[in-house]
């Protein structure tokens, strides 16, 4: 499923939000999985629908329906980052959920607590924030963890969605010289991105 969201990636890339949203109903979410991984992969691709002002109808709650039995386990910093989509449908008590169980991962050992400390908690509080309109915490948090944000996982692809949420939570929150400098940083990087 995982090639799938980067053809979907792909054709987001390129404005093609019609291709995307079959790309997601057909073999990315079209079997409802609830492997942690293809949830991400769910997530990941409604979120940065969702920045971008797209409407994703009731794919949002479907999809926090399946996160919630598995939200709240603590035991993977960068699967706790992707419970954004109860962020997307407004499930403000089941991140509020997930942000207990970080409290209580962090308070026990193995490399997942500093996974969680510095990087995995930060960003759940600042896609709680974000959801909240709290733009410029959320700005904050954001670039205090973003140089350090592949301590936790991920490919640079999945963790691109970081900087497109600050990018957008510098323009909601009225950073505009932020939101030109992440702009022209990420045009620098991709010249052919939208």
């Amino acid at each position: 499923m995982h090639n799938w969201w980067h053809l979907a990636l792909y054709h987001l890339e390129l404005g093609e939000i019609d291709e995307v949203l079959q790309l997601y109903d057909g073999p990315i979410r079209g079997g409802r999985s609830t492997e942690v991984l293809n949830l991400i992969d769910a997530s990941a691709m409604l979120w940065r629908l969702h920045l971008r002002g797209i409407d994703v109808g009731a794919r949002c709650e479907s999809l926090a329906d399946d996160w919630w039995p598995l939200a709240t386990a603590g035991s993977y910093a960068f699967n706790d980052v992707h419970a954004d989509g109860l962020v997307g449908a407004r499930r403000f008590d089941a991140v509020d959920a997930v942000i207990e169980a970080q409290r209580g991962a962090m308070a026990g050992q193995g490399d997942n607590v500093a996974f969680t400390r510095e990087v995995g908690h930060p960003l759940t509080l600042a896609l709680r924030e974000f959801g909240e309109g709290r733009y410029v915490d959320c700005v904050r948090r954001i670039r205090d963890v973003r140089e350090i944000a592949h301590r936790f996982g991920g490919s640079n692809a999945q963790r691109s969605v970081l900087d497109l949420t600050l990018l957008e939570a510098a323009l909601r929150g009225e950073r505009t010289a932020l939101a030109r400098a992440l702009c022209a940083e990420r045009l620098g990087a991709r010249p052919h991105s939208r």
